[in-house]
């Protein structure tokens, strides 16, 4: 998810830029990276190009409390894991000295 978002921001990015800094306007006809491209197109380009960035940002704030919350419940997963195994580890220990010295 993380890849995906920067992914989008990228692109929306490297579309924006190279507009800003290659176009040329010659009468009506706008030239972007040497292609010629009409008003419609540009406006489509621009469009889509701030959508993927919107998106990606929306993808990588998604991914990121993805992440963070599953790194909190394995934290959280290992931490019963341990008091569990001290508490497993303590019954046996009862058990065995309940053995050894039987009462009577």
């Amino acid at each position: 998810m993380l890849l995906l978002g920067l992914l989008l921001i990228g692109a929306g990015a490297l579309v924006i830029v190279a507009a800003v800094f290659t176009a040329e306007v010659d009468g009506g006809a706008v030239e972007i990276l040497g292609t010629e491209v009409g008003v419609l197109t540009l406006f489509l380009l621009g469009v889509g190009a701030g959508l993927a960035v919107l998106w990606g940002f929306g993808i990588l704030k998604y991914g990121t409390k993805r992440s963070l919350r599953q790194r909190r419940e394995s934290k959280r997963l290992e931490e019963l894991s341990s008091k569990l195994e001290v508490a497993d580890r303590e019954r046996h220990r009862d058990n065995d000295d309940a053995r050894d010295h039987p009462r009577g």
